[in-house]
């Protein structure tokens, strides 16, 4: 019994350092599918349409009829400055149908190393929120804005998006999502089009050609500002909702 009860208590208390004593006292009573209607309900967020632009679509890569094709066609990509600065093309990971993908906006230091997205620090905390979400990162597919590391970590220019969106579009066409979870004010602006506060992203439900997208903090933000990590935590439960629904449809 006891050895039974060990993965239990592990697990509880990795949610309790990732979401503090008062969430991890709502998680021991409640399962995130569980909780009041009221309290995680979408109806007060607006449901916004965003419009592809089909000239993104242009390139020799569109012919890919597989991630893996995509991944061969561009992993030796050197249409911006970053080809030649990176030190791995990080293309992306998880379940090539995921009814869900997470998006970030670039690669950092440890993914640039290893080629795989979210492998750091902020990485081990996604994972820990997906775990006490009943989620494991293997049904998810997880991906970045750029497929490359800006120096120093900083923000991606506009015009390295503008080069690397096409491939990200690509990967979301071909594994047909039903949710994209935007991980940070970068990554949602930069997939929808938008120029505003993670705040504002936050409040709505939008429409990417079918698909439903929102936002959230960036797990690195709540590792250098805690505060954050409540909402957070009902983002995710709010999103762990729908990806149910959508999941059984």
């Amino acid at each position: 019994m006891i050895s039974q009860q060990k993965p239990l208590i592990e697990s509880l208390k990795d949610q309790q350092e990732i979401f503090g004593d008062l969430l991890f006292e709502e998680i021991q009573t409640k399962s995130a599918t569980d909780l009041p209607e009221e309290t995680i309900s979408m109806k007060s967020s607006k449901k916004i349409e965003v419009e592809l632009n089909n000239n993104l679509f242009q390139e020799d890569f569109q012919s890919a009829k597989s991630l893996k094709e995509l991944d061969s066609l561009i992993h030796d990509c050197q249409k911006c400055a970053l080809g030649k600065t990176r030190n791995k093309f990080v293309f992306g990971v998880g379940n090539p149908n995921a009814t869900a993908m997470l998006i970030g906006e670039a690669p950092g230091a440890d993914e640039d190393a290893q080629g795989e997205p979210f492998v750091g620090r902020a990485g081990k905390l996604l994972n820990d929120i997906l775990k006490a979400l009943d989620m494991k990162r293997e049904e998810v597919y997880i991906a970045n804005i750029l497929k490359c590391r800006p120096p120093n970590n900083r923000d991606p220019l506009p015009s390295e998006e503008d080069t690397c969106k096409p491939h990200l579009l690509k990967q979301i066409e071909l594994i047909k999502p039903k949710i994209i979870l935007c991980l940070g004010r970068v990554a949602a602006n930069a997939l929808l089009g938008k120029k505003l506060s993670l705040t504002d992203l936050r409040e709505n439900i939008y429409d990417l050609d079918g698909i439903k997208v929102f936002a959230t903090y960036h797990p690195a933000a709540l590792l250098r500002n805690p505060h954050w990590k409540r909402g957070c935590w009902e983002d995710f439960k709010k999103f762990k909702k729908l990806y149910d629904e959508l999941s059984v449809n």
